[in-house]
């Protein structure tokens, strides 16, 4: 399996990806005020009536990654996550880390013992009113070395 930070064999540069997270939510507008407050992200773009959707794409401006969060006009989609459905970053600083997980919670976002007891060893999960959830992860991401 070819690595992501390997070649792509066709020119010899490196694949650039950019990941977008997609979610039905039950309220858009809820959804876009608590993980711009909890995360401190930022509306990146929006549609309305797109064949029924309405969307709001948050994260960071030129960051790797977004979420998306769309509701159908006459079909709401009932959001389904389970416990082990995550979103996790990782915060190496310390006081970076405790900054946001008091954002989380000023937010809206709701303090829950995660599923897989790895991630209360050094993070604090978090569970959003439709019961999606983020780990903020008080550690550097290693890269899988």
């Amino acid at each position: 399996m070819r690595q992501l930070d390997e070649p792509d064999g066709r020119d010899g540069r490196h694949t650039q990806l950019h990941l977008r997270i997609a979610r039905p939510v039950s309220n858009l507008d809820r959804a876009v005020d608590i993980y711009c407050r909890g995360l401190g992200y930022r509306v990146l773009a929006s549609f309305d009536d797109h064949d029924g959707f309405d969307g709001v794409m948050v994260g960071a401006p030129g960051g790797a990654f977004h979420f998306e969060f769309t509701r159908h006009r006459d079909h709401p989609v009932t959001p389904t996550p389970t416990p082990e459905d995550l979103s996790v970053f990782y915060l190496p600083d310390a006081a970076q880390w405790r900054v946001t997980c008091e954002r989380m919670i000023a937010a809206g976002f709701a303090p829950v013992d995660s599923f897989n007891p790895y991630w209360n060893a050094r993070g604090r999960t978090f569970e959003d009113f439709d019961g999606y959830r983020v780990v903020l992860q008080q550690a550097r991401w290693s890269g899988g070395k």
